[in-house]
């Protein structure tokens, strides 16, 4: 079965950044990738077709990343999706929100393509 990978961020370049990186899973494993331009659509995707890794842009219209991981951790039947935070904010104490409410990662940006890589077959086991 594929895994599923969901980027979700209301940034257009930084989504496309982030597809582009990824394609090269999609190319080589069994992985399918997803966006969804905010918060809302992304936890309407997340709920209805359970990705496997979600990267989650923090700031975003509608409905913030911090909201949307904390309702995912919060929801047994959605238990197993990994999230990574990604986000501009590069302060620590960002960082320490975003991993106790039980992100997997939190990484600022600008990212560096070759760690998303590492990250993703890491935490998706390929």
């Amino acid at each position: 079965m594929a895994k599923k990978i969901l980027i979700v961020d209301d940034e257009v370049h930084i989504k496309m950044l982030l597809e582009q990186t990824l394609e090269e899973l999609e190319d080589e494993f069994d992985v399918e990738l997803f966006t969804a331009s905010d918060g809302e659509e992304g936890l309407e995707f997340i709920r209805s077709e359970r990705p496997d890794l979600v990267f989650l842009d923090i700031m975003m219209p509608k409905m913030n990343g911090y909201e949307v991981c904390r309702i995912v951790m919060e929801d047994e039947q959605l238990s197993g999706i990994k999230i990574i935070l990604l986000t501009a904010k590069g302060q620590e104490v960002d960082r320490k929100q975003g991993l106790e409410m039980g992100a997997e990662m939190y990484m600022t940006k600008p990212f560096d393509p070759d760690e998303i890589l590492k990250v993703s077959k890491d935490l998706l086991e390929l």
